[in-house]
């Protein structure tokens, strides 16, 4: 496409929602986000330096040193021209509009780009992108063959011109026939036929996103894909907290300038990199060796061996006491434990631990790739199975896409001895036992699943989402701007819920949710109200998840009427959830975390 702009989008949602291979649909036009090399060069690009993170996707993906950059910005001056992201044509087949003369069906003419004229128009006739495509789940897409569909393998040399016919008004598949003029024809639904042998062919390896030459071997079996569809991509991203350094002098030094010593990989190079007079006088207190230590443990340190989610419980439980009126020393993370004078009323649950006010804090979330059809999901440590594949955002990735947003959050810890009291009931190992049937259900469908999190995680999780909904009536920010991070260390017998608000438009947020810490008595008081009875019950409440007709196998007692929020706020996409082991529900009173109410 031309350089000029086509349209725009948050930067945040270049991370989450239209990063590289996404398909987009532009005022004019539907076409695929082009990769990282088609982006502005990074030297042009906001840098965000997390270290902790950086280190990470070094592990994830092997890439020696990565670096984020931010997404480019738009200009407030309408007279400039802000450098974007380029993105490509996709799909290549067009239906033509205007509906052809004499015809009692609604047919209308598939014409390929090469058919269109220079305004983009078919004999004089307007032209839209097929909604057709097809793809594979390592994020391959490519348009459809056309003729191969309608006369198969054997007859595809047939180039005569083919219609889409609708013989309905719902616009399903079965309603949908490719006609060619030559008499052949062959309904949609057939396309969407998976096996062995899928109608529409193996996939091609296609990386349209990555350029013409990009393409890679694949030959599964094809899927077709609605490029309009929720499930046409998934990105997969990463993302930590910026936590205190509770390190040495040499460790804080190195830390700041780890954008040139990043690179160092032995003491010899170190002493390269000292000519430069700024890093000579800030190193001048420390001899190489010890350096080129720090440097060491900063890559491949012990923070780096244990997973991203413990290192922030271990930030978070180590919170001072207080208010928070002080001020903070680091910007990034200031966070303070709430008195429990302050919270705890007569009526709180003995259960509950303590309360965290995170008066400051910075998420930075990175994209590393995506998938289609299925999203690849983290552990409940933030973890990803290294044997995953995603689709890549670059050809040779050296940097990755970022957004930081700093925001507020409260922390809520529940005392472990009560959940270990509360696993050891008959009734709950049972519960427990039940969604690990509709698990194992789920898990026969995939080849690469992650591993069913445990009952605190699904006692924590759905807990988490009824809070969502409390602390929304109340903090001024809406249900979706709220979002959640699970802590469940069964190792280390640790357990609680951080829900949290951030954006990356502003260097902070109002302090409407952090101060709601004070009122976690209501706010659970009303969870728990909200939880008992769900619009659907006796249906919602009774439901089995290893004995689901319809194939809801990570839910228990959830639905949309009672536990289920935007996927926006949730880190599990709105799986395992279950109101049954946080509070009684009708047809199961006995698996409960939190008692019955008088």
């Amino acid at each position: 496409m031309s350089q000029k702009s086509h349209g725009q989008v948050r930067q945040s949602q270049v991370i989450t929602t239209y990063g590289p291979g996404a398909l987009i649909d532009l005022p004019k036009h539907s076409a695929i986000v082009g990769g990282l090399e088609f982006w502005p060069k990074p030297g042009d690009l906001t840098e965000i330096l997390e270290p902790r993170l950086s280190r990470k996707i070094h592990a994830m993906t092997g890439v020696r040193a990565p670096k984020l950059y931010a997404p480019p910005p738009d200009v407030s001056d309408p007279r400039e021209v802000a450098a974007g992201v380029t993105v490509w044509r996709f799909p290549e087949w067009f239906v033509v509009q205007e509906k052809s003369s004499g015809e009692r069906e609604k047919g209308r003419r598939l014409v390929h780009r090469k058919a269109l004229d220079d305004r983009g128009r078919f004999d004089g006739r307007e032209v839209v992108a097929t909604r057709f495509v097809r793809a594979c789940n390592r994020g391959h897409v490519d348009d459809l063959n056309w003729y191969a569909f309608v006369h198969g393998a054997e007859g595809s040399e047939c180039k005569r011109p083919l219609w889409l016919v609708e013989r309905g008004t719902g616009g399903d598949l079965g309603d949908l026939v490719v006609r060619c003029e030559c008499g052949k024809q062959r309904g949609m639904n057939e396309a969407a036929i998976m096996g062995g042998n899928p109608p529409i062919g193996v996939c091609q390896g296609r990386r349209p996103w990555l350029g013409r030459r990009a393409d890679e071997t694949c030959g599964v079996p094809a899927r077709l894909l609605i490029r309009t569809a929720s499930n046409a991509y998934f990105s997969q991203g990463v993302s930590v907290l910026s936590l205190p350094d509770k390190g040495s002098a040499v460790d804080s030094v190195v830390k700041d300038l780890w954008e040139d010593l990043q690179i160092v990989e032995s003491v010899a190079e170190l002493g390269l990199l000292k000519r430069k007079p700024k890093i000579a006088a800030r190193l001048a207190s420390f001899g190489d060796d010890e350096v080129f230590e720090a440097i060491g443990r900063l890559k491949n340190g012990k923070v780096d061996e244990r997973p991203v989610k413990l290192v922030e419980l271990d930030a978070l439980l180590a919170a001072l006491e207080g208010f928070g009126e002080d001020v903070p020393i680091d910007p990034d993370f200031h966070a303070r434990r709430l008195p429990a004078r302050v919270w705890r009323k007569a009526e709180t649950p003995q259960s509950v631990e303590a309360v965290v006010q995170l008066h400051r804090m910075r998420e930075v979330v990175a994209l590393l790739g995506f998938t289609r059809f299925e999203a690849a999901m983290p552990d409940i440590q933030g973890e990803y199975d290294p044997e995953f594949q995603r689709a890549s955002i670059a050809v040779e990735p050296s940097w990755f896409p970022a957004v930081e947003n700093r925001g507020e959050g409260v922390f809520i810890q529940l005392r472990a001895g009560a959940i270990e009291a509360w696993l050891a009931r008959p009734a709950v190992k049972a519960r427990i036992d039940s969604l690990i049937a509709g698990y194992e259900k789920w898990k026969a469908l995939r080849k690469n699943a992650r591993p069913f999190p445990g009952g605190p995680y699904v006692l924590l999780h759905t807990l988490s989402h009824l809070l969502i909904q409390s602390f929304a009536m109340r903090c001024g920010y809406p249900a979706s701007s709220v979002r959640e991070r699970i802590y469940a260390d069964d190792t280390g017998k640790r357990y609680g819920i951080l829900l949290y608000t951030g954006t990356p438009d502003a260097e902070g947020t109002l302090g409407g949710l952090v101060q709601q810490a004070r009122y976690v008595q209501d706010h659970l008081a009303q969870a728990l109200r909200s939880g008992a009875l769900c619009s659907h019950d006796p249906i919602c409440s009774q439901h089995s998840p290893g004995e689901s007709l319809e194939g809801r196998w990570l839910h228990g007692a959830s639905c949309h009427g009672c536990a289920l929020i935007a996927e926006t706020s949730c880190e599990m996409r709105n799986d395992h959830l279950d109101r049954a082991l946080v509070v009684p529900v009708l047809g199961c009173a006995d698996a409960a975390f939190f008692p019955a109410r008088a």
